[in-house]
């Protein structure tokens, strides 16, 4: 049964005001929920055991929940510690869905509006503050080499340290490839690499290039594992610090280089049999992709494989909505996806033969569920790498984008392409990606 009002306290004139304000707002929410006040007071919305408690720090967020519902508000609150969530996170962001739908008629929201003017006010709560959103803010979306760089070293620069608390020994940052839903993180990464690898077929001695090649894992992989040579490219200065050690650590120094550089800075003309490109595309912006393919084309030996492997959209182009606002503001400031289509498309376009597509967005939800878990596990010790505020975010963001993945709303592909009329030594039939592997 509908279990609203079960704790409700009505001595206070402030509990009864903000009880008849969440109330309207939370009316038909398909959850199930305990909603705790400032006053540590109780109320109590949907139907069934509640599968979270949202606590209420601030009643003057009340106020702006009945003039500006978006749900961007809603997270912004979370991460100035205005509200926040004990139990299920997942189930909480539901609440996303039901306040975008939420139409409320002027004689309601004047009703509240009233209810709210006779809430208490409170000191403002801590803001986000420094970099957070200050930078995702003032960024162009125009995808100049200096704001790429700003944007990269927005999210990749955070600090290494709390990367490493939540990621796969090998540091990946992307995707992972689950032959079993039970496979360990690391044992998934593992697969992802040897799997990128496999579709390129590198063969020893072969030169690789990976754009966007983050702590220096595929790098590293394919040279230990392929006996290829790799170079990476980053813009991130903390990444291009750890790979650089790591190759070191690693005795790679004759196979392995990396540098911090812009893919359109790239210099020469056919210098590499394969490249790849993993979680990087992303960045590049819609507008650029014909800039970035083309580089692409320009460094790609006759012959020779490309590897593209980024997320996608469910619709065509990136129009403002609640989602990328939020990927914009806090995330990705300078992130832009499309269809799947459309960037088979692009490729097509800049001169490339798509060879093989493979969708793994089932996969990138097991992977984002992964990382949320690892990192609640270790908040005490990611709060001593980063500020309060950073963690909730990036906590919010993975579990947000691991119910968009099982969605649907978001995919991620590998995509496998040539030049188009040079023969490449692909075999006939795939049956080689399935063969027991060597490593």
């Amino acid at each position: 049964m509908n279990h609203a009002n079960t704790h409700l306290s009505p001595t206070s004139a402030h509990t009864d005001a903000a009880s008849r304000i969440l109330k309207r707002l939370l009316e038909g929410f398909a959850g199930s929920a305990d909603l705790r006040l400032w006053n540590e007071r109780y109320l109590s919305v949907g139907q069934g055991p509640p599968a979270f408690t949202l606590v209420l720090r601030d009643p003057m967020l009340l106020r702006s929940l009945v003039t500006a519902r978006g749900p961007v508000l809603l997270a912004d609150a979370y991460f100035r510690g205005q509200i926040d969530v004990e139990g299920d996170l997942y189930s909480a962001l539901a609440l996303k869905g039901h306040f975008q739908k939420l139409a409320l008629p002027w004689r309601a929201k004047l009703a509240l509006l009233l209810d709210a003017w006779r809430l208490p006010r409170r000191a403002k709560m801590t803001k986000t503050g420094t970099l957070l959103t200050r930078l995702a803010q003032r960024l162009s979306r125009e995808h100049t080499r200096d704001s790429d760089r700003q944007a990269i070293s927005f999210h990749y620069d955070v600090s290494n340290d709390f990367y490493a608390l939540w990621l796969d020994t090998e540091r990946i940052y992307s995707c992972a490839y689950f032959e079993t839903p039970d496979d360990t993180l690391d044992q998934a990464q593992q697969n992802k690499l040897d799997l990128v690898c496999r579709k390129l077929r590198l063969q020893r001695g072969e030169h690789l290039l990976d754009i966007g090649c983050g702590w220096g894992a595929l790098i590293c992989w394919a040279a230990r594992h392929h006996g290829v040579r790799a170079h990476g490219i980053t813009l991130s200065q903390a990444q291009h610090d750890y790979a650089q050690q790591r190759i070191i650590d690693e005795g790679l120094q004759d196979l392995v280089t990396v540098e911090i550089r812009d893919y359109r800075d790239l210099q020469g003309d056919a210098i590499y049999d394969k490249v790849v490109s993993i979680g990087m595309f992303e960045h590049v912006g819609l507008a650029n992709m014909p800039t970035y393919l083309s580089v692409v084309q320009r460094m790609l030996r006759p012959g020779g494989l490309f590897l593209n492997h980024g997320i996608t959209h469910d619709e065509e182009g990136w129009n403002q909505t609640v989602d990328t606002e939020f990927i914009n503001r806090y995330v990705f400031p300078n992130g832009e996806l499309d269809c799947v289509s459309n960037i088979q498309l692009g490729m097509e376009r800049a001169g490339f033969e798509i060879q093989d597509v493979e969708a793994l967005r089932r996969h990138y939800a097991l992977t984002l569920r992964h990382w949320v878990r690892r990192l609640e596990a270790n908040r005490d010790a990611a709060l001593c790498e980063v500020d309060e505020p950073t963690y909730r975010v990036w906590r919010l963001y993975m579990a947000a984008c691991a119910l968009e993945f099982e969605a649907g709303g978001t995919g991620i592909y590998q995509i496998l392409a040539s030049r188009r009329g040079v023969e490449t030594s692909l075999p006939l039939t795939r049956q080689d990606l399935y063969a027991p592997s060597h490593v």
